[in-house]
């Protein structure tokens, strides 16, 4: 799978770019804050629909525009797919397949995979559990692109059932009317389901994961493993979907005072955690600054090797990862990721640059992509 042409409307810096690409490496050379980056946030939202660097999509429309327009033509085999999406802050984006009527947003995820080494991938280690659960719902996105669905169903329900809990803590606190929650069973039910759902797609996607993972350590830093993934959760390690729902179910009873009292729901995969242990010790808090780097790589390498196992080679994307690294690690990973069908990578210097990841270069530059 590689990207033979990528084009912006409006994106971030660029009023308009045109950049024509091929399988290989890519390297987009400039200094800072010259649009580097841009370029490749811009391919990880057509796989993603979302962006490593913001949470909402304001801040990807260029200043002054009303819009912005991300565009691609994806070939995988010998099949070639024009994809677009077309981003509409405050109201609803909207997405066509070869220029064909408009689709939903969710249908283009997908067509376009990509595995995303970047300066804030520090934070799947070190940072707050909703990194790692970001980190597991997209590999799982990609594995399954349905489960773009599953999610957007869990966050609907789950905003619906806060905004009744929250209504009824705020009458509780002022003495105000009390609030009907003969509905709270319903949403319990919708919530468990599309929870369960989602809690067994993680469940399936770490047991494969875990020693992918493991192994990728290994080769980025020779006998500092071993490296573990653990799920926790109240619905435990249930073996079916009717288990998980079940469970789900039971722990939403067994909160649902308190979450009356806090006015938000407490129970659920947008609470749950994932463990990442280093040897005996859990990694966050105790592994340094460089086991830190070679844990987040080695869930990125781990993601790549098994969506490439399962038929789906996504698309490399290294945004200023080297001049975060030592020359060994720096080393070690350009050499794993050199033969990918596609390789993006950014970078302030030529110098930061593997000499094993030659390739086609551009030179980026006032809002110029110009190919060397």
């Amino acid at each position: 799978m590689h990207v033979t042409h990528l084009s912006l409307a409006d994106f971030r810096s660029y009023a308009r770019v045109e950049v024509p690409l091929g399988p290989g490496v890519s390297t987009f050379i400039g200094p800072n804050g010259q649009g580097k980056t841009n370029l490749v946030e811009a391919v990880g939202y057509l796989a993603t629909l979302g962006s490593h660097r913001v949470s909402s999509d304001a801040p990807l429309v260029r200043a002054g525009a009303q819009r912005a327009v991300v565009r691609a033509r994806v070939r995988q085999g010998e099949r070639e797919q024009l994809v677009e999406l077309e981003l509409n802050p405050g109201r609803a984006n909207r997405a066509r397949i070869n220029r064909s009527a408009q689709v939903r947003p969710r249908d283009v995820v997908g067509i376009l995979r990509t595995v995303l080494f970047a300066p804030e991938d520090l934070s799947l280690v070190k940072g707050d559990p909703g990194e790692r659960r970001r980190f597991l719902d997209e590999l799982v996105t990609a594995r399954a692109p349905r489960m773009a669905g599953v999610r957007g169903d869990y966050e609907r329900v789950l905003k619906q059932r806060n905004s009744l809990l929250k209504s009824a803590a705020l009458a509780r606190r002022t003495g105000g009317r009390g609030v009907d929650l003969s509905t709270l069973d319903v949403w319990d039910q919708h919530l468990a389901r599309a929870g369960a759902e989602l809690l067994a797609q993680r469940l399936d996607l770490i047991g494969v994961l875990a020693p992918l993972a493991d192994k990728a350590y290994e080769r980025l830093a020779p006998g500092g493993g071993p490296v573990a993934l653990e799920y926790r959760g109240p619905a435990g390690d249930g073996s079916s979907r009717e288990e998980l729902y079940g469970r789900l179910l039971e722990a939403l009873g067994e909160a649902r005072k308190q979450e009356i009292e806090r006015g938000v729901t407490l129970v659920g995969p947008h609470r749950d955690e994932l463990a990442l242990q280093l040897g005996e010790l859990p990694a966050k808090g105790y592994a340094s600054h460089g086991e830190s780097w070679s844990y987040a790589l080695a869930l990125r390498l781990g993601a790549y090797e098994l969506l490439k196992s399962e038929g789906h080679e996504p698309v490399l994307v290294l945004d200023d990862v080297f001049a975060e690294l030592d020359v060994r690690r720096r080393a070690r990973l350009a050499e794993l990721v050199a033969p990918g069908e596609q390789v993006l990578v950014t970078a302030a210097v030529p110098e930061d640059v593997p000499e094993v990841l030659s390739g086609t270069r551009f030179a980026v530059a006032d809002g110029e992509v110009t190919a060397q």
